[in-house]
C-alpha cells in the first residue's frame, strides 16, 4: 500500500514567531502519530525556513518550501535554489502550485527544469497540476492534465520517477470554499495514474502517490482519503492552524490502517 503523505502549504502566512509556535504545536500534537504509515510535510515561507527546521530537527515532521528556482547559484535576483533549500533544511519542495502558474507565468517547460534540478539535489519534488474552471467547463480538463504530465516529465526516467509527488489541485477548488467530489478528484487521480502507467508500466504507476488539494478540511478529508487512487493531501487554509491540521492528519492516517 501506498504511504499517505499530507503536506501543508502556508502560502504567504506567517512571520518567523508564528511559524515557530504553529510548528511547535504541530510537533507536539502529532507526536503520537504512526509515521510509518503517515508522512507529514510542513510547507512555511522562505523567511521561516530555518527556525521551523530547528523544531523538525528532532521528530518525523519533514520541511518543505513552496517553490525554488533550477540554476544552482547565479545572478537571478529574488530566486532561491535547491542548494539553499537543502541548507536550510529542506528535504521536499512544491514545484508548479497553481497560484505559481497563474500570478507568476511558471509552465509545465519552468515545472520540467525545477523539477530535474530538485531531483538532482535529492529533495521530494511535489509537483501540482490541475485545471481551471474555464477548463473544467469546457470539458477539458483531461487535456491539460495531459499535458502538464507529458510536458513536465520530459526526460524524466522511471528510478526519478519513483522519487516524485504528484499533487492534483483544480484550481476553480483552492482558496474558494468548493472542493472537488470525492467522484470527481478519484476521476482525475485514476486518469493521472494511467497516464503515467502508459509511460511507466503498471508497477511504478501504481507505486507514484497522488495527493489530493483544493480547500481540504477536517469536514471532507474522510471521504477524499477512501477513495482508491487520493494517497494524501496538499492543505492549504487548514494547514495554519493546529486543531484544523492536526485533525486532517489523524484522520487520514486512519483511514489507511
Amino acid at each position: 500500500m501506498r504511504k499517505t503523505i499530507i503536506a501543508g502549504n502556508w502560502k504567504m502566512y506567517k512571520n518567523i514567531t508564528e511559524a515557530i509556535e504553529l510548528s511547535n504545536g504541530l510537533k507536539r500534537e502529532l507526536f503520537k502519530l504512526d509515521f510509518e504509515s503517515t508522512e507529514v510535510v510542513l510547507c512555511p515561507p522562505f523567511t521561516a525556513l530555518a527556525e521551523v527546521a530547528e523544531i523538525l530537527s528532532e521528530s518525523d515532521i519533514g520541511l518543505g518550501a513552496q517553490n525554488m528556482y533550477w540554476q544552482d547559484e547565479g545572478a537571478f535576483t529574488g530566486e532561491v535554489s535547491a542548494l539553499m533549500l537543502k541548507d536550510a533544511g529542506c528535504q521536499y519542495v512544491i514545484i508548479g502550485h497553481s497560484e505559481r502558474r497563474q500570478f507568476f507565468a511558471e509552465s509545465n517547460e519552468t515545472v520540467n527544469k525545477k523539477l530535474k534540478a530538485a531531483l538532482k539535489h535529492e529533495l521530494t519534488p511535489i509537483v501540482c497540476l490541475g485545471e481551471n474552471l474555464q477548463e473544467r467547463e469546457l470539458n477539458k480538463t483531461f487535456t491539460v492534465i495531459q499535458d502538464q504530465i507529458k510536458q513536465g516529465l520530459i526526460d524524466i526516467d522511471a528510478e526519478q520517477m519513483q522519487k516524485v509527488v504528484i499533487a492534483y489541485e483544480p484550481v476553480w477548488a483552492i482558496g474558494t470554499g468548493k472542493t472537488a467530489t470525492p467522484k470527481q478528484a478519484q476521476e482525475v487521480h485514476k486518469y493521472i495514474r494511467d497516464s503515467l502507467k502508459k509511460i511507466y508500466g503498471d508497477d511504478l504507476a501504481q507505486s507514484v502517490r497522488i495527493q489530493y488539494g483544493g480547500s481540504v478540511k477536517p469536514e471532507n478529508i474522510l471521504e477524499l482519503m477512501a477513495q482508491p487512487d487520493v494517497d494524501g493531501a496538499l492543505v492549504g487554509g487548514a494547514s495554519l492552524k493546529i486543531d484544523s491540521f492536526v485533525a486532517i492528519v489523524t484522520k487520514s492516517s486512519e483511514v489507511r490502517k
